[in-house]
């Protein structure tokens, strides 16, 4: 069993004689939590789990191995989130054909147990090799917070690998060296740079593991773009420019500026036909001078370019120099969708699409929004553009009344400001809730410049906006200091300076500022 959620956090997994609990966090933060409870008895004691930052796969034993399930769950009704389907296993009729292809590479490794305990080790994604040179390195990564950080490690060469180095617009395998995850791995000529934290002895025999779960996801969405390419150039004679493999979503680069949704319609039906066609791919490896190679559509070879040509096929639809990992029949794409186009660089246009797992999880995503947007809008499917423009329009009414009201309170405040009895010297005003229009209006009603007015809006220990309004000389001299306490950016003309501020909580420090400022100049005068 595969519980699929891209970017997952804080994964939970129970597994009991009866039942499987489910939990996690995805990539947005949303708590997600799924049971399940068996159609019979399962051996919980020897049951595993094997976790990824995109699955978590459940090798589950049933109490009784040689007594087939009807249907994996308890009740007869499938939950919307649920597909099952390995070999023998039929949970509801109708799902068999599209779901085998999604669960076949598991059903696989299920054949490869051989024992009880551990579960499968996936023996067909290990290699082993020799590790050729390890030498000290830098790795630029972006951290949790956007921010470019640098790690200390290893590159390491070896004999052989069956890690892809990025290339060809598709990324890099992630996997491991001797249980050693490798972090990045690149292409050096016709060498492969594993980047790893600790160390590796030259000359030492490794075992190399491939994270299948990103190669697999990379097949589909490389082998998806060879086929939209090749349908594309056939139906409408655009060629491809350029295509980058996303971390959610996929971007061909056309050589045309407009492609209508009708043109795109046809492209998905011609995609998704040669899929059901299940058309077979197959890689073969030239030479230079071989006279096939001219007839091979390609966009160039790498300078560094070493060692044979590679040429992947789709059986009667298209020839492709390319250095990619690919599925070996179309059918492992399941399906693709073609979510649309953009306008893209030098009158050209972006197809962006979804291929295999991509196209399921998406669903899972829509359906998802579909369902909290149906519980919040309080009506079905069908009706949610009408019902959120209903709302937008009423945001837009009682956000002009709200203005309105606003305005009016500057108003009000800058009069009584004025008519108070504290009034001259220096001024100052907080209001949680306002904006620079609020605070602008009072100065405009105020508008006197033998006093210094420091008016605030926002939190009053956090972030939020300030404006200095006084004479052009008291301003400008103090504008920029204001900005300084409050650790934030501001400009100025005309005695007035505004900006935004960080530390509102200073705002006592500003006014002793201003004060000790207008005493001084009282005591010169």
């Amino acid at each position: 069993m595969e519980f699929c959620v891209e970017d997952n956090s804080d994964a939970r997994v129970l597994i009991e004689d009866h039942r499987i609990v489910f939990s996690c966090k995805n990539a947005d933060g949303v708590e997600l939590y799924n049971e399940i409870e068996f159609y019979a008895k399962v051996n919980s004691k020897d049951s595993q789990d094997k976790r990824s930052s995109r699955s978590i796969t459940c090798f589950v034993r049933k109490w009784k191995e040689n007594v087939a399930w009807p249907r994996l769950t308890k009740e007869d009704i499938k939950p919307v989130w649920l597909s099952v389907d390995f070999d023998n296993w039929r949970d509801w009729e109708g799902d068999e054909e599209a779901e085998l292809a999604q669960v076949e590479h598991y059903a696989e490794l299920l054949k490869k147990v051989s024992t009880k305990r551990p579960p499968p080790a996936m023996d067909d994604l290990d290699f082993t090799t020799t590790v050729v040179s390890c030498c000290p390195a830098e790795l630029q990564t972006e951290g949790s917070n956007g921010k470019k950080e640098v790690v200390s490690g290893f590159q390491v060469v070896l004999e052989d690998t069956l890690l892809f180095p990025e290339g060809g617009g598709q990324p890099d395998d992630r996997g491991t060296i001797d249980d050693i995850s490798v972090l990045r791995v690149t292409r050096r000529g016709s060498q492969a740079e594993h980047f790893t934290q600790r160390p590796l002895t030259p000359g030492s025999q490794v075992l190399v593991r491939v994270d299948w779960e990103r190669r697999f996801d990379h097949m589909q969405q490389h082998s998806g773009q060879h086929l939209i390419t090749a349908v594309a150039d056939h139906l409408f004679g655009w060629k491809t420019t350029s295509w980058e493999l996303g971390r959610l979503r996929s971007v061909i680069e056309l050589d045309s500026p407009c492609v209508t949704a009708e043109q795109v319609a046809a492209i998905e039906q011609g995609v998704n036909e040669k899929i059901r066609d299940r058309v077979p791919v197959n890689v073969r490896e030239l030479s230079l001078d071989d006279p096939e190679v001219e007839q091979v559509r390609a966009r160039g070879l790498p300078d560094d370019h070493a060692g044979p040509i590679r040429v992947v096929t789709i059986k009667g639809v298209d020839s492709n120099m390319c250095c990619g990992t690919h599925v070996s029949n179309l059918s492992d794409l399941q399906m693709i969708k073609i979510l649309g186009t953009e306008k893209g660089k030098k009158n050209k246009t972006n197809l962006i699409f979804l291929a295999g797992n991509r196209v399921l999880k998406w669903m899972e995503r829509s359906h998802g929004t579909e369902k909290a947007l149906t519980a919040l809008l309080k009506c079905g499917a069908e009706d949610h553009v009408e019902a959120v423009k209903k709302l937008q329009n009423s945001s837009k009414l009682l956000q002009k009344n709200n203005l309105n009201l606003l305005r009016d309170l500057a108003v009000h405040t800058a009069h009584s400001l004025r008519n108070s009895p504290d009034w001259g010297g220096v001024v100052v005003l907080h209001r949680k809730e306002g904006d620079s229009e609020f605070m602008n209006i009072i100065a405009n009603e105020i508008g006197s410049e033998e006093t210094l007015l420091f008016l605030t809006v926002g939190d009053e220990k956090g972030a939020g906006l300030f404006l200095l309004s006084g004479s052009a000389e008291a301003v400008e001299n103090l504008g920029p200091r204001v900005a300084e306490v409050l650790e934030g950016k501001g400009a100025g003309k005309k005695g007035r300076f505004q900006g935004k501020a960080t530390k509102m909580s200073r705002r006592a420090e500003v006014q002793a500022l201003l004060q000790d400022y207008v005493d001084t100049q009282g005591a010169e005068e």
